[in-house]
């Protein structure tokens, strides 16, 4: 990590604590369609990604270009409310810069949310999936270049990239609300075509549970910084080759509105329990 990068963390960080009166101590990153969630924050001030210094803008549909912040069930929070992919041709230091901007705010933990194609046949589109590990098939690593030992190490261990108390505290809350969550590997491709046939046949063989463009670079750079990580995917729709119709991401936004009164309530009872 360069010299140049730590500035712009500063500055993006010394301009959002100049807009805020709290400290968050929770972030969240917010997939396709699950923006609904940063409508529930609490005495909520909004900063526009475009006013930040140093942040791109989301281009994508179903993705606003906000920072919420505030209080989500009593815990003060930064919610992102869109997020960036490298599909977009962003580079994966500007995809992860937000993430090490939650850091120098002062947050430990970290919710990512995405949505996600359901590699396992017997999977439905609207099943909740918490993500246990991830396989890095974007075959490119944010942490490439210069490090910053201030930061992170070299070489960051990832044996834990999700943190196994918080997908017990998942599962926790989502039995107390009669809900059945899934659990499973998270593949992440660069996108923006949706994989082939023969492509979620080959992830099936190689432990992938469910595939997207995205969360896999985010959750490098947070354990890079000691951040706890919680991951979870919407199966948004069934992947290619499992039922005999074509992708779309107009479906992905239809099923992630669907399911979204659950995945409120589930993230809610979530943080309130982070505090």
């Amino acid at each position: 990590m360069s010299i140049e990068l730590a500035k712009q963390m500063e500055e993006a960080r010394s301009y959002i604590a100049s807009k805020i009166q709290i400290a968050p101590k929770v972030g969240l990153i917010l997939g396709s369609g699950l923006g609904v969630l940063a409508d529930e924050v609490e005495d909520a001030v909004e900063i526009p990604y475009s006013e930040i210094p140093h942040f791109p803008v989301s281009t994508v549909e179903g993705h606003a270009s906000t920072f919420v912040f505030g209080k989500l069930s009593g815990t003060p929070v930064a919610v992102m409310k869109g997020r960036f992919h490298y599909y977009e041709g962003y580079t994966l230091s500007q995809v992860t810069f937000p993430v090490r901007v939650m850091k120098a705010l002062g947050i430990e933990t970290i919710v990512v949310t995405n949505a996600a194609g359901g590699i396992v046949p017997e999977w439905e589109a609207g099943d909740l999936m918490v993500i246990r590990d991830h396989l890095n098939l974007m075959f490119r690593n944010p942490l490439i270049g210069p490090n910053d030992d201030r930061l992170g190490p070299r070489f960051p261990d990832m044996s834990n990239a999700y943190a196994p108390e918080l997908r017990t505290l998942a599962h926790e809350v989502a039995r107390e609300q009669g809900l059945e969550l899934r659990e499973g590997v998270y593949v992440g491709l660069t996108g923006p075509s949706y994989e082939t046939p023969a492509e979620i046949r080959m992830l099936r063989l190689l432990g992938g549970d469910a595939v997207g463009m995205s969360t896999v670079p985010e959750v490098i750079v947070a354990n890079h910084m000691g951040i706890r990580v919680l991951g979870i995917s919407c199966i948004a729709n069934k992947a290619a080759g499992i039922l005999d119709t074509p992708l779309s991401h107009d479906e992905v936004i239809e099923i992630t509105k669907r399911i979204r009164s659950q995945f409120v309530a589930l993230v809610r009872e979530i943080v309130s329990r982070l505090k």
